[in-house]
């Protein structure tokens, strides 16, 4: 892969980091600030309760995009960005650019994806 593509793919991984990160620190923070409230109405509390819900799943899934991207970054140092972690195949530019956390080409995610199938069965 050429220097610029790799800056590139570099680039928007640091932005989707940025991105992930302020999201991250921004549920934790909207947490703890209505933890002290008061809600008497049930419905009301209900509410808020299942707000807090979301956030924490939110939290959650944007906890696991940033290690998908600072793995997908780990690789970019280790010049294996591009490569699929289980069979080693170049994995295509626009599968890159629409997932570049991505580490497994679509013949090994398709494979891995029929397996988790057959194990959730």
């Amino acid at each position: 892969m050429r220097k610029r593509d790799l800056d590139r793919y570099r680039h928007l991984l640091e932005q989707q980091l940025a991105a992930a990160t302020g999201q991250e620190e921004r549920a934790v923070h909207e947490l703890t600030e209505a933890e002290g409230e008061e809600l008497p109405d049930p419905s009301d509390r209900a509410t808020a309760e299942e707000e807090r819900v979301y956030a924490l799943r939110i939290a959650d899934r944007d906890r696991k995009l940033v290690a998908k991207i600072n793995d997908a970054l780990a690789r970019l140092d280790a010049g294996t960005f591009g490569r699929c972690t289980s069979c080693g195949a170049a994995i295509p530019p626009e599968r890159l650019r629409a997932r570049p956390v991505t580490e497994l080409c679509l013949a090994c995610k398709a494979e891995a994806e029929g397996l988790e199938r057959l194990q959730g069965a």
